[in-house]
């Protein structure tokens, strides 16, 4: 790792050289976002200032780290750091000196920003719970950690056609999004053995698909001859001409899914042939004398160790304010052997409390995190930050919440009714609206000769293991009206006393009155 460590370092001088170009009208937006994703940096919509990604392996962190991060932003003056739903970190409004710096103070300190976009593979998810959720299969998160060391370990070499993802779950709730991956690897046991089940060839975004799964159950040790093999089989079909069709799915529907599977194994089996890949990562060590508390919290959920908690905190809109930040930190210092992970929910985790511990974490986060099913909602960054954007998904976000607390009158029951709402600003899927119970896509629509911001209306879209599928779009609303008419339809949801799956199954008709109101 130092010798790739180095390569990062020299690398600097040369992307601050590119960078100064782009800033000085010398290199084109695109050219520019071609050469700086592999960065992990993107120009924000104004070209002069900057968003930097930083990857966090599966976005496991410690609280060393956490401190850096407050560090770095706090340094260059951010009031605010996005957790993302990659579970990684983003910092916004930096120039090119500011991106120089984070990344090279990052790279001393484990925290890499290289191939956190780009033609890369991505930073590999995780279920965050893995390893003391009660439900899973087995712990995952060591093969999934040790895979993401492996492909930053490898970063210099790559030369893909576009990115990768690859993901691990380590129970039937497919909380890392398995099934809508390029390569997914979910836990089970067999015979009282580990194995993982394997899905690939998913995707969201545009002409998104949901993944294929492998005739066959792997073991464990095996997962990188897979990883190894789904990247030489991108790297041998995949369209290097047409980025938009330089995904695993493409490839898919190129070659038809016998063929793509038949051509998969061919390509494992290779890997498997020259050797080298087997993997037995170190188990984690959760052990931790625990204590017992009789607390029910919607963001306290036990763990299978006894007498340990964790605690999910959910920054509205990912949006961490450094201040919030803080005041967490400080709890997090008086705990012995804390452990963080990010979500792809835009929160983060705080695994291995005793309870004490875990009653003063949820007291100081009350403020900080949302508390109902509709204030964990996920937006993705939407303009004025993000280049590509079309619709302000975070101000979407909080116009909903605004109006929901506003009309509620003191009962939060309806907040709750209202599942979590996924929001992109855009079509390429970056808040993963396609697979929400309900999601939001941001438009343009031309009405009576003026331009109108409006989102299209998904629902239905789910990602549990056996269950995994797309949403189906309703149509288009305006922005303005959106927040009335999801009221309505969670007022009714409410009123069914039923979880909102049910209620879509069972009336549908009710919500085709309410939206066709508001239909533009």
């Amino acid at each position: 790792m130092d010798n790739v460590k180095k390569i990062f370092l020299d690398e600097i001088p040369n992307f601050k050289e590119y960078s100064l170009k782009f800033i000085n009208n010398e290199v084109s937006k695109m050219e520019y976002k071609g050469f700086s994703g592999g960065y992990g940096v993107y120009a924000q919509r104004d070209k002069n200032l900057f968003v930097i990604r930083l990857r966090f392996s599966c976005g496991v962190l410690s609280r060393a780290q956490l401190h850096i991060i407050h560090q770095m932003a706090s340094k260059h003056k951010l009031n605010k750091i996005h957790l993302t739903t990659r579970q990684a970190i983003q910092l916004h409004n930096l120039n090119v000196d500011d991106l120089c710096n984070i990344m090279e103070e990052g790279i001393h300190k484990d925290i890499f920003t290289r191939g956190s976009g780009g033609n890369f593979p991505r930073n590999v998810g995780l279920s965050p719970l893995s390893g003391v959720d009660p439900y899973e299969a087995f712990d995952v998160a060591p093969y999934a950690i040790a895979t993401d060391k492996y492909f930053i370990s490898k970063i210099p070499t790559y030369h893909l056609p576009r990115k990768l993802k690859v993901s691990y779950s380590s129970s039937n709730k497919d909380t890392a999004h398995c099934t809508i991956q390029d390569l997914g690897f979910v836990a089970t046991i067999r015979n009282n053995e580990p194995y993982f089940r394997v899905f690939l060839g998913g995707g969201l975004g545009k002409n998104p698909a949901v993944s294929l799964e492998l005739d066959e159950l792997i073991k464990p040790c095996d997962v990188l001859y897979y990883v190894e093999g789904m990247t030489k089989l991108f790297i041998t079909e995949g369209n290097y001409e047409n980025k938009n069709k330089a995904r695993i799915r493409y490839i898919v529907e190129k070659l038809g899914k016998d063929m793509f599977l038949k051509k998969f194994k061919e390509f494992v089996q290779i890997e498997k042939e020259k050797g080298g890949l087997d993997l037995h990562p170190e188990a984690i060590d959760y052990s931790k004398p625990g204590i017992k508390i009789n607390i029910s919290d919607p963001r306290l959920i036990k763990q299978k160790q006894e007498g340990l908690y964790s605690v999910y905190i959910h920054p509205i809109g990912g949006q961490l304010l450094i201040k919030d930040l803080k005041i967490l930190l400080y709890e997090l210092d008086k705990v012995k052997n804390p452990m963080i992970r990010l979500a792809m929910t835009e929160g983060l985790y705080i695994l291995n409390l005793d309870g004490n511990e875990a009653k003063k974490i949820l007291e100081v986060s009350n403020s900080i995190s949302g508390n109902t099913s509709l204030e964990k909602s996920i937006s993705c960054i939407g303009i004025p930050i993000c280049q590509i954007g079309i619709q302000n998904s975070q101000e979407m976000l909080h116009e909903i919440i605004d109006y929901f607390r506003e009309n509620c009158n003191g009962d939060y029951t309806i907040l709750n009714a209202m599942p979590r709402i996924y929001i992109s600003g855009c079509s390429n899927s970056c808040g993963v609206h396609q697979i929400g119970a309900i999601g939001l896509s941001g438009k343009i629509k031309n009405i009576d000769g003026k331009s109108t911001d409006a989102f299209e209306l998904h629902v239905g879209g789910s990602f549990n293991l056996n269950d995994t599928k797309l949403g189906y779009s309703l149509g288009d609303f305006k922005s303005s009206d959106l927040p009335k008419m999801l009221f309505e339809i969670a007022e009714h949801v409410a009123n069914s006393n039923k979880p909102f799956y049910n209620w879509l199954n069972e009336h549908a008709n009710e919500l085709s009155q309410i939206t066709s109101k508001y239909k533009i």
